[in-house]
């Protein structure tokens, strides 16, 4: 699209090796949606790469610039339409390029045609594109539909049926956009009864036109190697919403801000406590240390940044060894003398890019780690992940009593006791003397209990998900004593080794056996659904009765309402959406699915492409909208306040 719908070539994308003389320059306009959209994936760099020189907001005010093209990426609304018309009624611009987020409607297009044709400026308008885009990626496996509050506007007792059906179409399109840009057309499978049944309906309902339209319902290329699509009901798996986890990106994402790929942290100033300091980082394709550790326990992560800040320096040392008497990456830009090798400078010039850049990225990483270990530090993060891994020993539960307690004036650890509280209420048959001891105790804190409300009201109404008591689950209430011992002592001291880095210490010295200390690598209840229906055979008999009673919809078969063909089939491309809220714990433990899954049926595999292999698996991973646990405590309470309402 910013290469005005071509393939880009080397003369239309600016890099070290072209001339910009060959590239097309241009002006984007942007709404709010889109500016989401854009921002989740590219910087202002990459824009200007694809001859971006300027972005504007469509409804700012823009001064003319009659000899550039623009291309437009607009939602398709009337009022976005009118700003164009505006556009192109003064030449504002030399060509214009429309590109809308999603397919404009039959009405808006014939409404826009028709004020185009009384401008009598027609032959301005090069291009008009339905771009199917509108959600947001930040990374290859994972979206959303940017969608906020859905799940409290679902689950709100005064919701009427035009509500319902507006949500449903909202979210049937957003899913309908999302499958037409991974050009295949999925087998749908969904719950009966709730949202998803609905959206599973509408969506089924849209691909069969698309099928019809677009004549796809013979094509060998479409048909062959299906992916499946898997929506669910967020009440399926209310625990994952509150749990802690140790995953170096989930914990960035529940401590910090994790938004559109920028890690926003903020923190008192230590001079100055009433100032606030906000840093942030970008993160992008090229941060080789998140892409390869954003997906591993937090500890691991630690250990690495160590090793790729060791590693750096080594590479550092023999580039500069190599130019002589130079002592120092600083010197190297600077060095014009002839004492030194000529051609070793200028290698080592062309290689200084490189080592910045990497230099930049690790110590990013070494202050954002150091951040969360002093937030570990002061909130105990790690005492209510040890809870919720070890939920069945007594002796946790009565260490958590003890604790909730503690920092009675730290109003931030709050919503971390509440958290675990609600992770054991959902997942546990708490002994009654318990709870009323840990709710007195919250009570006296002046914790807001309506979340708890919430979560009493909906376990007693709504079906949980019986996956929890399977033996693979995160979740499972059998281990043993012994085991749960042994996790316990595993844990003690593990911040005392960890807390060094954020003294500023070297991380070498603090990390030892990490390995014993991170907890078992388990699957949560998404997980065991998505492996219960594209990989049966590793499913266990409990799951699959439940994922076979699941709706089947076929899209390719354009009579009927659902195929008649075998529900358990073997699926390499999955897409699971949850509707009403995701969270990055559910979507790093599937990619670490498909990771094992992958390294047990062929090692070739990179698990992070879309690209169907031989043996391995892929499953993206989407929601209505990815929310922090804090926020969907929000939701909850607001249902409270909602049921209130409405039996007034």
């Amino acid at each position: 699209m910013l290469n005005l719908n071509q393939v880009p070539s080397t003369t239309t994308v600016i890099d070290d090796s072209n001339s910009r003389s060959d590239v097309i320059w241009k002006v984007l306009i942007l709404d709010s949606k889109s500016t989401a959209i854009v921002s989740s994936i590219l910087r202002v760099n990459d824009l200007l790469k694809s001859g971006i020189t300027m972005h504007y907001s469509i409804n700012s005010v823009r001064s003319p610039l009659p000899d550039v093209p623009v291309i437009y990426f607009i939602e398709p609304l009337k009022s976005n339409i009118d700003l164009i018309i505006e556009d192109l009624k003064s030449e504002k611009y030399s060509e214009f390029y429309i590109n809308f987020t999603s397919n404009l409607p039959r009405n808006l297009l014939e409404y826009f045609a028709n004020l185009v044709s009384l401008t009598n400026k027609s032959f301005k308008i090069k291009q008009v594109f339905d771009q199917y885009l509108n959600y947001l990626v930040t990374e290859p496996n994972l979206f959303s539909l940017n969608l906020p509050n859905t799940y409290s506007l679902l689950n709100n007792p005064k919701i009427n049926e035009d509500q319902i059906n507006l949500i449903t179409e909202q979210i049937s399109n957003g899913l309908f956009n999302t499958i037409l840009t991974l050009n295949s057309i999925p087998i749908i499978r969904a719950p009966r009864g709730g949202p998803a049944e609905l959206i599973a309906q509408s969506l089924d309902s849209k691909l069969k036109d698309h099928v019809i339209n677009a004549k796809l319902s013979n094509n060998s290329s479409i048909s062959s190697n299906r992916s499946v699509l898997i929506l669910l009901d967020r009440n399926f798996d209310l625990a994952s919403m509150f749990a802690h986890s140790w995953i170096y990106q989930c914990m960035v994402f529940d401590i910090f801000k994790l938004e559109r790929n920028t890690i926003t942290i903020t923190k008192s100033d230590e001079k100055n406590t009433d100032k606030i300091i906000t840093t942030k980082y970008d993160i992008d394709s090229s941060d080789f240390f998140w892409n390869s550790n954003s997906q591993i326990p937090f500890p691991d992560a630690v250990e690495n940044v160590e090793k790729e800040l060791n590693n750096y320096k080594i590479e550092a040392k023999e580039l500069t060894n190599k130019t002589g008497g130079i002592s120092s990456l600083n010197e190297i830009s600077n060095q014009n003398s002839d004492q030194y090798d000529t051609q070793q400078i200028q290698l080592a010039v062309k290689k200084l890019p490189y080592l910045t850049k990497k230099k930049q990225i690790i110590d990013m990483h070494m202050n954002i780690l150091a951040s969360l270990l002093k937030e570990l530090e002061s909130k105990h993060l790690d005492f209510y992940f040890e809870v919720e891994q070890n939920i069945n020993d007594p002796k946790i539960r009565q260490d958590f009593l003890n604790k909730l307690s503690e920092n009675p004036d730290n109003k931030e650890i709050l919503n971390d006791k509440l958290r675990t509280y609600l992770f054991l209420y959902l997942l546990c048959d708490l002994p009654a003397d318990f709870t009323k001891k840990v709710e007195k105790i919250l009570t006296d804190l002046n914790c807001d209990l309506s979340p708890l409300n919430y979560i009493k009201r909906a376990k007693d109404v709504i079906k949980l998900a019986t996956f929890q008591l399977n033996d693979s689950s995160n979740f499972n209430s059998n281990k043993s004593a012994n085991n749960s011992q042994q996790k316990t002592s595993n844990f003690s001291g593990l911040s005392s080794r960890l807390f060094g880095l954020a003294e500023g210490t070297g991380v070498g010295s603090i990390i030892s056996n990490l390995q014993k200390l991170l907890p078992e690598k388990n699957q949560i209840p998404i997980t065991n659904i998505v492996e219960s229906i594209m990989d049966p055979s590793k499913s266990t008999s409990t799951i699959l009765n439940t994922t076979d009673d699941y709706l089947y919809f076929d899209p390719l078969i354009i009579r009927g309402t659902q195929s008649k063909t075998p529900k358990r089939n073997v699926y390499n491309l999955g897409i699971t959406f949850v509707v009403g809220d995701g969270n990055y714990l559910e979507y790093q433990n599937l990619q670490e699915w498909c990771n094992n899954a992958s390294n047990t049926n062929s090692s070739s595999l990179n698990p992070t492409s879309t690209t169907n292999k031989l043996g391995g698996k892929n499953v993206i991973y989407g929601s209505t909208n990815i929310v922090t646990p804090k926020e969907f405590l929000k939701e909850c309470s607001s249902l409270v306040e909602a049921a209130s309402s409405a039996s007034k």
